[in-house]
């Protein structure tokens, strides 16, 4: 029926005409109101574009992170930091853990499971010295967990999140990738989440977790289970490959304004994690799980750092220039033996920081030795080593000698 059709019925009913003046007179005001409303928005938009306009642009990465993302703090001298106790990898972490929540009263611990000790029992102890109120248990969601950091952390204190497994912080990507990471840069530096350090157990591992009768032991809370995982090689049946073995370094190197670390040993662990921790930016902190009980060294009982954004030659050489990171060290090490045996000139370097990588380091050794091999845990496909070789193959094409290897 047309309108006009309409007001002709209406006018016959009396009151009805009244009630299609008044209900015409208020759809009238709201499209008039609704016009001034839009009409006021777009004046609106139009002046805040008008002034942001005028703003001067970002100088390239000015404020992609803090001023103190690349410390300029020496290497630890060990000698002078005093006694030492032998520890391995998680005692370390735990020994890192406890230094930073004694110097920062701000710093929080949280988790899955965290508050009696976490799985690997990285944070052992620490519910029961600093209370629930600063290491407690989260619930099963890694989204949470690191939205949790990053509003604490806007706020000016110091969070400490684990994600359980390397494996399951994909979920949390969101926070990570689209707040965490730019979460300075967008604001023009006017506010920061840098008190952010999520902490994460990564990479491949003997098959024993799923073993019931050794999952208690491997779990205990004694310094010394650090037994070679020589010895648990019969208890490998085929599990966790899918879910608790990846290595997700490239994933988060991708993403401008995080800082990635990841340590090779229980000494570089506790000095990486404190510098992490202090960091004015976020860190994704990744742990080898493999070298949880199997690595051991002397660690200085004193609080120490190590500057991040620093690769580490641990090992000089001649002929040729080894790359790697985390457990992979290891390997690395053993075949820089075996190749000294044959006349081979080795430099191993421990990258240490992915991001922001030290490639000047690596290009200075390249220039001396003609040659570069890169290996690490994660696939060759897009892993980070294509990044270190792409970069040196720019850098050092006439000092080359030979092609560039990844394993």
């Amino acid at each position: 029926m047309s309108r006009s059709r309409l007001l002709s019925v209406l006018r016959k009913n009396g009151d009805h005409a009244n009630q299609l003046s008044a209900i015409s007179m208020k759809a009238a005001t709201t499209r008039q109101c609704t016009r001034i409303g839009a009409n006021a928005a777009k004046n609106d938009i139009r002046s805040f574009s008008a002034v942001a306009l005028e703003q001067q642009q970002p100088a390239d990465d000015s404020h992609l992170y803090s001023s103190t993302y690349h410390p300029q703090s020496p290497e630890p001298n060990y000698p002078a930091l005093g006694p030492t106790s032998k520890l391995n990898l998680f005692t370390a972490i735990n020994a890192a853990l406890q230094t930073a929540m004694e110097t920062d009263p701000t710093a929080i611990l949280f988790g899955e499971d965290v508050s009696f000790g976490g799985v690997f029992r990285c944070s052992q102890n620490l519910r029961e010295e600093f209370g629930e109120g600063r290491v407690f248990n989260t619930p099963l969601s890694e989204n949470g967990i690191a939205g949790m950091a990053i509003g604490y952390a806007s706020a000016g204190g110091t969070a400490i999140g684990e994600i359980q497994f390397g494996d399951y912080i994909f979920p949390a990507f969101d926070q990570i990738v689209n707040e965490m990471a730019k979460f300075r840069f967008r604001s023009g530096n006017q506010w920061n989440c840098g008190g952010v350090t999520l902490r994460t157990p990564i990479g491949a591992v003997s098959h024993i977790f799923y073993q019931p009768f050794v999952w208690p032991y491997y779990l205990s809370d004694s310094i010394h289970s650090h037994h070679s995982l020589e010895q648990f090689q019969f208890l490998q049946v085929g599990h966790g490959g899918l879910y608790h073995s990846q290595s997700p370094e490239a994933y988060l190197a991708h993403t401008p304004g995080l800082v990635v670390v990841m340590p090779r040993g229980p000494r570089c662990a506790k000095g990486l994690l404190l510098s992490s921790i202090r960091s004015k930016d976020p860190v994704i902190f990744l742990e080898p799980k493999i070298l949880y009980r199997a690595a051991v060294e002397e660690v200085p009982d004193a609080d120490y750092e190590i500057p991040l954004g620093k690769a580490e030659i641990i090992r000089t050489g001649n002929d040729v220039t080894i790359v790697g990171w985390g457990a992979q060290l290891r390997t690395l090490q053993a075949a820089s033996d075996l190749a000294a045996k044959e006349g081979i000139s080795c430099e191993l370097i421990d990258l240490r920081t992915i991001l922001p990588w030290d490639s000047e380091c690596i290009i200075q050794s390249v220039k001396k030795t003609g040659k570069l091999i890169i290996s690490h845990e994660a696939p060759t496909t897009c892993g980070f080593g294509a990044e270190v070789v792409a970069t040196l193959q720019q850098e050092c094409f006439f000092h080359l000698e030979a092609p560039i290897q990844r394993v």
